[in-house]
């Protein structure tokens, strides 16, 4: 397989690191610099981080059709901000999600929805067996908890909507079931705001992230073991002839085998400065953290729906996160979401205690919310892999067989023609 150039060294860049890796390529990966390290302390993180670290850590094999579609459509308004709802369309980021919102439509027509609802399911089909593998091949399988996770609603008439809105769902793998009476008084024995859980909904066979640090070094970790070298900066393309040829920001001109770019929402302005045209936006997300003393270590991922909020268990601290933000990626965060969630937290008496970390972090997402992943039409030795939405933590190892199955020319399993950057066309200039 030869020299490959990773460029991104987030959750998707690093299990790829791992499986070229082991398939005996010379891999060199290349990552900014690290923030301050998360954790359950006080800290605010005003400016985007890589959502690989900080996310909900659940893996979501129900996910399978695509948000790009006419009930997210027609739902959208009353599931504004402003409105009380989790989605933010900030005015002062209206040229950046205006356009977005333009092809997202476009995308939502019912056979680009069926047709993106069949490349999802099948990319999904085999996460959680591809992360307990992954797991343990970095040894340290419990790193990966397969419990599922449990949804609730705080109404008759909530349980009601959202039991049957679920049962009409594809949801893949997964299973779900009404909540047992024992687990649905566990949950309510969390909340002590004076809020009266009335229903609720287990699923099964989907799983958890146990420990998003642990799983960071752990990959690196064992990406080092395996002879793979990280370089800490950032990274540029340029095209030669139909090579791609990368620049260090020191100036440092390589020119490897083959390249891979996994730079989540940076990918962007590195494909399009090849002629690809890339129209990514940053889909913001905020969370919550303290302490998890007083949070049961066995309690799967919680979901608040009628919130719009998922509380996770981490080894050593609770999360709530929520909110999808249409915005830049490098545009302050907006500190009445953090309020909005410390808000349902005291609402509804989550034990969090008043050491709190607040975070933001920036989700890569293409209009028709799915991912690109394939090989460039503009450059033969380019590979690409980003965009997964909400997804990434889920289907990073399935992402990093398929450009592994890519890079040596074997046949991918999936057709990974829906998946190819190329359906968002070229920049005129290389058209």
């Amino acid at each position: 397989m030869g020299e490959i150039f990773i460029v991104g060294g987030g959750v998707v860049g690093l299990c790829a690191g791992v499986r070229l890796a082991e398939a005996g390529a010379s891999v060199t990966l290349v990552d900014k610099a690290p923030g301050a390290p998360l954790g359950s302390g006080p800290h605010t993180f005003n400016t985007p981080q890589p959502p690989s670290w900080g996310n909900a850590g659940h893996i979501a094999v129900e996910q399978t059709a695509p948000l790009a579609s006419g009930a997210m459509i027609r739902s959208a308004p009353k599931r504004l901000f402003s409105l009380g709802g989790a989605l933010g369309l900030p005015l002062n980021a209206i040229s950046a999600w205006a356009p977005f919102a333009a092809r997202l439509v476009r995308a939502a027509t019912p056979a680009r929805f069926a047709a993106g609802h069949r490349a999802l399911k099948g990319l999904l089909a085999d996460a959680l067996p591809a992360w307990k593998d992954m797991a343990a091949t970095i040894e340290a399988p419990d790193v990966v908890r397969d419990e599922g996770h449990i949804v609730v609603w705080e109404s008759p008439e909530s349980a009601a909507r959202g039991y049957a809105a679920w049962q009409g769902e594809d949801i893949g793998t997964a299973t779900l079931d009404h909540l047992d009476a024992r687990t649905l008084m566990d949950a309510q024995a969390l909340v002590r705001g004076g809020v009266t859980l009335a229903d609720g909904i287990r699923f099964s066979h989907t799983g958890q992230i146990s420990d998003l640090t642990r799983l960071q070094a752990s990959l690196r970790a064992h990406f080092e073991r395996l002879g793979g070298t990280t370089i800490t900066g950032t990274a540029t393309l340029a095209r030669n002839g139909n090579r791609a040829r990368v620049r260090l920001e020191g100036g440092e001109t390589l020119a490897p085998e083959t390249v891979l770019v996994t730079a989540g929402v940076g990918a962007g302005q590195i494909m399009e400065a090849l002629g690809h045209r890339v129209p990514i936006i940053a889909e913001r997300g905020y969370h919550i953290r303290a302490s998890a003393q007083d949070w049961p270590a066995d309690m799967p991922p919680l979901v608040f729906e009628d919130r719009s909020m998922i509380v996770t268990r981490y080894a050593d601290c609770v999360q709530a996160a929520s909110f999808v933000e249409f915005g830049r990626p490098d545009a302050p965060a907006d500190p009445a979401k953090w309020d909005r969630l410390e808000r349902h937290i005291a609402d509804l008496g989550l034990p969090f205690g008043t050491r709190l970390q607040r975070w933001i972090g920036a989700r890569p997402t293409l209009p028709d919310y799915l991912p690109a992943i394939g090989r460039s039409n503009l450059a033969d030795n380019l590979v690409y892999a980003f965009g997964h939405q909400h997804l990434g933590l889920t289907l990073a190892p399935v992402t990093a067989g398929l450009v592994t199955d890519i890079i040596s020319g074997t046949s991918p399993r999936l057709d990974l023609a829906p998946l190819a950057v190329e359906r968002f066309g070229f920049r005129k200039e290389t058209a």
